[in-house]
């Protein structure tokens, strides 16, 4: 499949991400959106990405822009530095997609690009490259250690005094810098699974041998809980003691309200406790992907925040942590929704403080490798009628969502939510229920009867 937009940046097969195409997107990114004070380019730690990176480089000073090369850094420190110069940056990863592909994500001096810009982007492509402008490049050691300094100003060197904490390295590109900030805010951290090649850690539909790997590590005790993210350091994975994956939509309901917000902006994909209790003055819903999240916190009053079942978060306000301030980041962060949980439990477990949220549980997980063009021509028979999927489930439909996908809300109260990959041959699959167990049920159920409607075309 050939490069393309999806839900966070442009994603493709590192066989098609030739320096030619690559060159074309840069110039047409530069043409569209002002890139300010210059570029800043930075790459997750898959074998392609200093390729990559080059050539996003090349092409940029090639258009006369100054750049500034970060190296190996997370998504969000690399947001963080160049919004703060005024400039605007590249990240070379395919997040958590397989290693055989990758990608880009640009950020205006603002932050993350908008779908207009992404409109604009590709109606510029084609034309000429600019060649020989000459633009400077310089180099810049300091986002990674700015980007631990900024949490460990606002929660103090002694927030999480007493914990111990697992750090999954895996081939995570922010991997030292997790495990930088956890000692800075005083816990004791040990180091698990460093990897020297990639690993695909997809942080919404956690693979079954890593979830094994993880209540393994956790499984000889003396852990309060296991931390880590996807391959760009943009989405986090948090376990409790014992090895449990938290989802990332629980995730983002308790660093929401830590940090006193009275708006949150999510997915519609994104579990229905948020809703419940009144705890939040407005929820508001978008479709799926970190663009719809961010221009929906745009016009939203308050003090907002938003967030995926991936864990992303985005911080819309100038916030407060216990120790100082936490300026507002609109970006999509793991750092945050990682460190604000584990405080907010105080001196109890962290399981106790997601016992303590609504009895809303979600699963997510994903057929691959099945053309888009099948899925998406599923999902649309499906939204006319439903009842081929749902007659397998013995279940009735009391609701319909054609937002994003199809959500479909049953008759028991559980809901399922189909929806085909933007940028992968894959389809989606998201589950709800009021108990982990149930929602893990009806994902595996929605999984074999989906599989069994795309085999039988």
């Amino acid at each position: 499949m050939a490069p393309k937009f999806g839900t966070s940046g442009l994603r493709g097969l590192v066989t098609e991400l030739t320096d030619a195409l690559v060159a074309d997107h840069v110039a047409a990114f530069l043409a569209a959106c002002d890139p300010g004070r210059g570029l800043f380019v930075a790459r997750d730690l898959r074998p392609s990405s200093p390729r990559i990176a080059g050539a996003v480089i090349a092409a940029a000073r090639a258009a006369g822009v100054d750049v500034t090369d970060c190296g190996a850094v997370p998504t969000p420190a690399l947001a963080l530095a160049a919004m703060g110069a005024g400039a605007a940056s590249v990240m070379v990863t395919g997040s958590h997609i397989p290693a055989d592909r990758n990608g880009l994500k640009f950020y205006t001096p603002a932050g993350e690009i908008t779908k207009a810009d992404e409109a604009a982007i590709l109606a510029g492509l084609g034309r000429p490259v600019p060649s020989g402008g000459g633009g400077a490049l310089s180099r810049d050691e300091t986002a990674g250690p700015a980007y631990v300094a900024r949490y460990v100003a606002a929660f103090g060197p002694q927030a999480l005094q007493g914990r111990r904490i697992g750090v999954y390295s895996h081939s995570a590109v922010g991997r030292d810098l997790l495990l930088a900030v956890f000692a800075g805010l005083g816990a004791g951290v040990v180091e698990l699974g460093r990897a020297d090649s990639f690993i695909s850690v997809d942080t919404e539909a956690v693979d079954p041998a890593i979830r094994a790997e993880l209540l393994a590590r956790a499984g000889g005790g003396g852990l309060d809980a296991i931390v880590s993210t996807d391959g760009d350091g943009d989405r986090p994975l948090l376990t409790d003691a014992t090895g449990k994956v938290i989802p990332g939509d629980i995730l983002g309901q308790i660093s929401a309200a830590f940090l006193g917000a009275d708006t949150v902006v999510t997915t519609v994909s994104a579990n229905t406790g948020v809703e419940a209790g009144g705890r939040f003055a407005r929820v508001i819903r978008t479709r799926i992907g970190s663009p719809f999240v961010i221009a929906g916190m745009e016009t939203a009053p308050g003090r907002s925040v938003g967030y995926e079942p991936n864990g992303g978060f985005l911080l819309g306000f100038d916030a407060a942590g216990p120790a100082g301030p936490l300026p507002r980041l609109m970006t999509r962060d793991s750092l945050l929704p990682l460190i604000a949980p584990l405080v907010a439990a105080g001196t109890g477990s962290l399981a106790d403080r997601v016992a303590a949220e609504p009895a809303r549980f979600t699963a997510s997980d994903r057929l691959q490798e099945v053309p888009t063009d099948r899925t998406q021509a599923l999902v649309a028979r499906l939204a006319a009628d439903p009842s081929p999927l749902l007659a397998p489930l013995g279940e009735g439909e009391v609701g319909r969502d054609l937002t994003d996908g199809l959500r479909l809300c049953l008759a028991s109260g559980r809901v399922l939510h189909l929806r085909p990959s933007g940028n992968a041959p894959e389809l989606r699959l998201y589950a709800e229920a009021a108990d982990p167990a149930g929602a893990e049920a009806l994902l595996r159920a929605g999984l074999a009867h989906v599989g069994d409607l795309i085999a039988a075309g």
